[in-house]
């Protein structure tokens, strides 16, 4: 058995998918993160993100999303000049304005209930034989895309979306020959949602 095709060969992509792709990821301010993440990754390749992932953090002060809402222009500036980060003003400013459309779901009913309610607290177990037969967005992923944009959010169109669900563990895209698929799908049985 062999990892998923899209796994290139260096060494960052291959730790990514043994250790942190699919798995399922209960925790607010995590879900936010990797959230950003893919929508800095728009246009741009996972690989990208994953050499710089540090570097955002960093940036970002740990992707503490109570922190970054009451953000303004001077910190916009001061990302833009940080050569360890995607430079993109839409998508920095699309951050703040994110965090603080997540402050609103974390207090009302908590970010992590809101987004795997859509799945009822369960990973989707898809069974792909080929890359080929994984799809870039989902009805569901479209859904997602809608409410969170209703809730003020940027940069999460239905593809970003399915990338994310498919990074936090919301669905199992492992192809069936991947040994991670048979391994995460194990760990969703240990949600602790009740």
């Amino acid at each position: 058995m062999e990892r998923c095709g899209w796994v290139g060969s260096e060494q960052i992509y291959k730790d990514y998918h043994d250790t942190d792709w699919g798995v399922p990821e209960y925790d607010s301010r995590a879900l936010w993160e990797k959230l950003i993440l893919d929508g800095f990754q728009a246009g741009l390749s996972w690989l990208t993100i994953l050499k710089k992932r540090e570097n955002f953090r960093a940036a970002f002060q740990g992707f503490d999303p109570n922190i970054i809402a009451g953000w303004g222009e001077d910190e916009v500036l001061r990302l833009l000049q940080d050569a360890g980060i995607i430079r993109h003003r839409g998508k920095i400013e699309a951050t703040i304005g994110n965090a603080r459309a997540w402050q609103k779901i974390e207090q009302d009913r908590g970010f992590d209930r809101f987004l795997w309610d859509y799945v009822g607290g369960t990973p989707i177990q898809n069974n792909w034989h080929s890359l080929a037969e994984v799809p870039a967005q989902t009805p569901l992923s479209v859904q997602i895309s809608k409410d969170l944009k209703k809730a003020g959010f940027r940069f999460c169109g239905p593809t970003i979306v399915y990338a994310f669900m498919q990074a936090v563990g919301m669905v199992n895209d492992h192809l069936a020959t991947c040994p991670r698929h048979a391994e995460i799908a194990h760990m969703a049985t240990d949600r602790p949602l009740p």
